[in-house]
C-alpha cells in the first residue's frame, strides 16, 4: 500500500477519487489553483465547486503547486486532457523521484499529436511507471459510496496489484489489464458518442434509436480502437462497452448533457456555458475525428458529431443522415 498520494486537480472525478482512497490512505493531499477550493477542503473539508455536499476524509487536505505533489508515491492526473501536457511538464519541473507511480485519470486524446494520456506522462517520465484507471465511474456516485467498477491498466503486474489494492473498497472493486490503448481509446471516443446520445435523446427521437445507435456507436469505436492499438476484448469491458454505457444514458454525464441541449436547439456555446464544466468530449471530438481520418476508418457517427459541434450541421439532419447510408452486413 502506498503511504501517502497526490491528486492533481480539484475537480468532480480528483473530488470523488480523494474521497475514495482517502480511506485507505493516511495522507492524500489534493493540487489545486483556487485558493477558496483550497481553504474549504482544509478548512471545513469539502470541496465548495464540485461535489460540494460530502464530507472528505480527515486524511485529504489542499494545496496550491507542484511542489507540494512531487516527492508523494503515488501521484493521480485528475485534470483535463488539454493540459495534462504542461501539468505533467510543471510537475517534472518540480521533480519527481523514478519510483513514483503515475496514474491518468482523464479520458481523451491529444489534439494535433493523437496522443494517449499515458504516452504522454511517458515522454515527460520515460522511468516512471505509468498507469490508467477507467471505467464507468461517474464522480457523483463514487463519491456518495455507490456501487461501481473500474479497471486498471498498467504493463507491471506488481504495480498493477498495489494499486489494486489502493482501489478497492465495498462500494468500488477494481480489475487490471495490459492493453493501455484499448483502455484508455474506449475511455475517449466514448465521449463523442455520448454526445451522440444526448443529441437523439433531445430530438426526442426514441428509446429504440438510441439504442440502435449506441451497440453502433461499439461497433465504431471497437473498429476505430483496434486500427489505433487496442485488443477487441478491451473494448467489451469496463472502460468499453461498460463506460459507453454510462455516459450514453446517464443524467451525470456531462457530454450526453451537451447533447442533449443542441438536440433541443441550443448552440454548442449554449450547450458548454449551461454546463459550467468541461465536457471532454466536445475537444476530443476533434482529436478523435482526426485521429480516424488519419487511421482511415469509417467512423459516421463521429463523423456526425463532428458536422454538428464544427461544421454548423443541424442535429437532425446529421442524425438522418446516418439511417439513410448504403445497407451493408451488420458485422462489417
Amino acid at each position: 500500500m502506498f503511504s501517502s498520494a497526490a491528486i492533481l486537480g480539484t475537480g468532480s472525478f480528483g473530488t470523488a477519487l480523494a474521497s475514495l482512497i482517502g480511506s485507505r490512505i493516511s495522507d492524500v493531499v489534493m493540487i489545486g489553483r483556487d485558493p477558496v477550493t483550497v481553504d474549504s477542503i482544509n478548512l471545513a473539508h469539502r470541496n465548495p465547486r464540485y461535489i460540494s455536499d460530502i464530507d472528505l476524509p480527515e486524511s485529504v487536505r489542499a494545496e496550491i503547486g507542484m511542489n507540494h505533489a512531487s516527492l508523494h508515491p503515488l501521484i493521480l492526473f485528475c485534470v483535463p486532457t488539454s493540459v495534462t501536457r504542461q501539468a505533467a511538464t510543471d510537475l517534472a519541473e518540480a521533480g519527481v523521484p523514478e519510483e513514483t507511480v503515475l496514474v491518468s485519470c482523464a479520458k481523451g486524446i491529444e489534439r494535433g499529436t493523437g496522443d494517449r494520456m499515458s504516452v504522454i506522462l511517458k515522454e515527460v517520465f520515460p522511468n516512471n511507471p505509468v498507469a490508467v484507471l477507467s471505467g464507468p465511474n461517474h464522480a457523483e456516485e463514487i463519491a456518495r459510496d455507490l456501487a461501481t467498477c473500474a479497471v486498471i491498466g498498467c504493463t507491471n503486474e506488481s504495480i498493477a496489484c498495489q494499486l489494486q489494492e489502493v482501489f478497492t473498497a465495498p462500494h468500488f472493486r477494481s480489475y487490471t489489464s495490459d492493453d493501455l490503448p484499448g483502455i484508455e481509446l474506449g475511455g475517449a471516443i466514448k465521449n463523442v458518442y455520448a454526445i451522440a446520445a444526448g443529441i437523439a435523446s433531445g430530438l426526442n427521437l426514441g428509446d429504440n434509436a438510441i439504442s440502435a445507435l449506441v451497440t453502433r456507436a461499439l461497433a465504431e469505436m471497437t473498429r476505430l480502437g483496434v486500427r489505433l492499438g487496442g485488443r477487441v476484448e478491451t473494448f467489451a469491458g469496463l472502460s468499453g462497452v461498460g463506460d459507453l454505457i454510462a455516459t450514453c444514458f446517464s443524467a451525470h454525464s456531462r457530454n450526453h448533457r451537451v447533447g442533449l441541449a443542441l438536440g433541443q436547439g441550443k448552440s454548442l456555446e449554449e450547450a458548454v456555458n449551461a454546463l459550467g464544466m468541461v465536457a471532454e468530449g466536445v475537444p476530443n471530438t476533434l482529436s478523435i475525428y482526426e485521429a480516424a481520418r488519419d487511421a482511415g476508418v469509417r467512423t459516421p457517427i463521429i463523423d456526425a458529431v463532428h458536422a454538428i459541434l464544427y461544421e454548423d450541421m443541424p442535429a437532425a439532419w446529421a442524425l438522418s443522415q446516418l439511417l439513410n447510408r448504403d445497407p451493408r452486413p451488420e458485422n462489417e
